[in-house]
């Protein structure tokens, strides 16, 4: 039975890096699937849509990261140390990687802008 302890404790301790580690944001290698619905809902609730717009198509203030969206470790890495404007999204305020799985998963699920078409001038 201790056996058994100590191997999951090894195991726990090898997935989950202590707290201000560096690579902290880092996943296992089994990445939870997300929920796209609910990832719209933290899209608003944390302002993402702010900056990107509603559809994750970028706006004034950031990038389009819809629906071509890097994978979720580059995501999570970068949300939580942006370089460049980005404000951070830090555990303080963004508790959870599963919230940016599920923002990740709401993001890849968007359809692609349509081209603009702009009328020739009269």
């Amino acid at each position: 039975m201790a056996f058994v302890i100590t191997v999951s404790a090894m195991t726990l301790s090898a997935q989950t890096p202590a707290p201000g580690a560096a690579g902290s944001a880092q996943r296992p290698a089994a990445i939870p699937p997300g929920n796209a619905v609910n990832g719209g809902k933290l899209f608003v609730k944390y302002g993402c849509y702010e900056c990107h717009g509603r559809e994750g198509q970028g706006g004034l203030a950031g990038p389009r990261i819809a629906p071509n969206t890097p994978s979720v470790t580059t995501l999570i890495r970068y949300v939580r140390a942006p370089r460049g404007e980005m404000p951070p999204y830090t555990e303080k305020l963004l508790k959870s990687d599963q919230d940016l799985i599920d923002i990740h998963a709401y993001l890849s699920s968007r359809a692609a802008a349509k081209p603009q078409v702009i009328p020739p001038a009269p």
